[in-house]
């Protein structure tokens, strides 16, 4: 297959998020949470860990510590207990600890809505400060590139790369601003219930007829 320009590119990929709005109109962000820390911090808990096994864990973990000011005072080993499940829970309870002590100390207990200085923020990196600022403040400054992302963009041409973060610089050429986040959320669908990893189906997936690698 002949390398795409640019411009045919953005083409084919907004016909991918037209026809995936049509199946998914809700497709959303399947983190429980109810401020937009508690948003921060289940992200940070989602690394290597699936939305639905961290969504088991944060009832209890925001019962206790509903915001920074709370878990910046939490007992590590207890944070430690409660996150247990999610793996690597021992990084991960200082990272989130940490987290609250930077906002509350450096921030006066705002949320930074920058990617720079939410980057700075323990256990934060470029995903997780995308999830955060185009879920919770609807600002696009850039494209969540997870691992259905990352595999479903190579499924369908849209990028050759498998660092995410050149993932993202190949996503934000030929997906309109305004899509950035929805786009994330829509492929995360597509992942999850049709092309999933082990068994795509492709016969069943909506958008086939732009997918260079279905097999129908």
């Amino acid at each position: 297959m002949a390398k795409e320009k640019n411009s045919d590119l953005l083409k084919r990929s907004q016909k991918i998020v037209t026809k995936l709005r049509e199946v998914w109109p809700d497709a959303h962000c399947e983190l429980d949470h109810e401020t937009p820390f508690q948003l921060l911090i289940a992200t940070i808990l989602s690394a290597q860990c699936t939305d639905k096994r961290v969504n088991m864990v944060t009832p209890v973990l925001f019962a206790k510590y509903p915001d920074a000011k709370t878990l910046a005072k939490a007992p590590v080993t207890d944070v430690e207990e409660i996150i247990r499940t999610t793996g690597f829970f021992k990084n991960k309870a200082k990272n989130i600890i940490q987290c609250a002590r930077q906002i509350e100390q450096d921030h006066k207990g705002e949320l930074p809505r920058t990617i720079e200085e939410l980057t700075q923020l323990g256990g934060v990196g470029r995903k997780t400060a995308n999830v955060l600022l185009g879920n919770a403040f609807r600002i696009n400054e850039g494209i969540v590139v997870d691992t259905h992302v990352k595999r479903i963009s190579k499924l369908l041409k849209l990028t050759t790369h498998e660092d995410p973060e050149k993932v993202e610089k190949d996503l934000i050429k030929i997906v309109p601003n305004a899509d950035w986040t929805d786009f994330s959320h829509l492929l995360i669908f597509l992942g999850r219930r049709i092309c999933i990893a082990r068994r795509p189906q492709c016969s069943l997936c909506p958008v086939n007829k732009y997918c260079p690698s279905a097999k129908i």
